[in-house]
């Protein structure tokens, strides 16, 4: 047998050598790329039943945000803020192609009416938009559970509507957003986008308001058609039905009728007018939607 001269075996190990630092390239290349996708999955839980932006808002455009889903954010304000995310929207057009009723309900949620007002909203396959006082979610997270599992849309409504504290300055307003973001952001695990001032805009608001709001990415809407349910009038079932019917008997702008309701203690009878609403509503020929960045304003 002949002996395997030693040039010979230099070189096999050459190769092996050359092929092991290949493969171990290799590999280290997939462990640094697998770290890098860890690295960049973001949090939240994906779902059909809503769009949740991504940490750059890449995935909201006006083609990806749908009348019938709620848009959130996967970051709270201050989270986007420590983590240096954009926290404006990107310009987004508004939809006006068809005709839209958006039914909103503030001041909850409560444990009486906002649970049947709930099952009415589910009995005529109707999603709507709730906006929200912070100091209610602590109170009542269940329901604000079930609100946002049957697929209705959350917005932010302060924290407890107090408009002295509130309306100090452009700060103290988001103070309140924040408290009130975090307090559903510790139930649903994501914050919206979407913010209703309480009493409306209109005497409240002050232009740097609308550009501070604007560059933190909140979207404001107040309303153009109401059930005047929060009126000292208390008016009667039958009476907010009127209301509505009249209000909605012409062009709106838009193609929109954005109808402030409420769904706290003491308005069982927006409870009791709510089927006729709808009723009304459909026979006009309008469709049902959630406020999303994309909704247009009222005024």
């Amino acid at each position: 047998m002949k002996k395997v001269g030693f040039p010979k075996v230099i070189g096999v190990l050459m190769v092996l050598l050359v092929l092991g630092s290949i493969v171990g390239a290799a590999w280290w290349a997939k462990v640094r790329a697998t770290e890098q996708v860890e690295q960049e999955q973001e949090p939240g839980v994906e779902s059909a039943a809503y769009t949740l932006a991504k940490g750059d808002y890449s995935n909201l455009t006006y083609d990806n945000i749908s009348l019938d889903r709620p848009v959130y954010d996967r970051y709270t304000l201050k989270q986007r803020l420590e983590k240096g995310l954009p926290t404006m929207l990107p310009a987004l057009p508004h939809y006006t192609a068809e005709k839209v009723a958006y039914l909103t309900f503030d001041d909850g949620p409560d444990k009486t009416n906002t649970p049947a007002i709930l099952d009415v909203l589910k009995a005529n396959g109707i999603h709507a938009t709730f906006y929200v006082l912070g100091s209610m979610v602590e109170k009542n997270p269940e329901v604000l559970k079930r609100i946002f599992a049957e697929g209705h849309a959350i917005g932010n409504h302060s924290y407890d509507h107090d408009y002295d504290r509130l309306y100090a300055s452009k700060e103290s307003f988001v103070e309140e957003l924040e408290q009130t973001d975090e307090a559903i952001f510790k139930v649903i695990g994501m914050r919206p986008f979407i913010i209703r001032a309480p009493g409306g805009t209109v005497g409240m608001f002050t232009a740097d308001f609308y550009e501070h709001l604007n560059l933190l990415g909140y979207v404001e809407h107040d309303w153009n058609v109401l059930t005047e349910d929060a009126t000292s009038k208390r008016p009667s079932a039958e009476a907010q039905i009127g209301y509505i019917d009249r209000r909605t008997a012409g062009h709106l702008k838009d193609n929109m009728a954005l109808i402030l309701m409420h769904c706290n203690g003491g308005k069982e009878e927006t409870v009791r007018a709510l089927p006729g609403i709808i009723a009304n509503l459909r026979a006009k020929g309008y469709r049902f939607g959630v406020v999303t960045p994309i909704t247009p304003q009222p005024w």
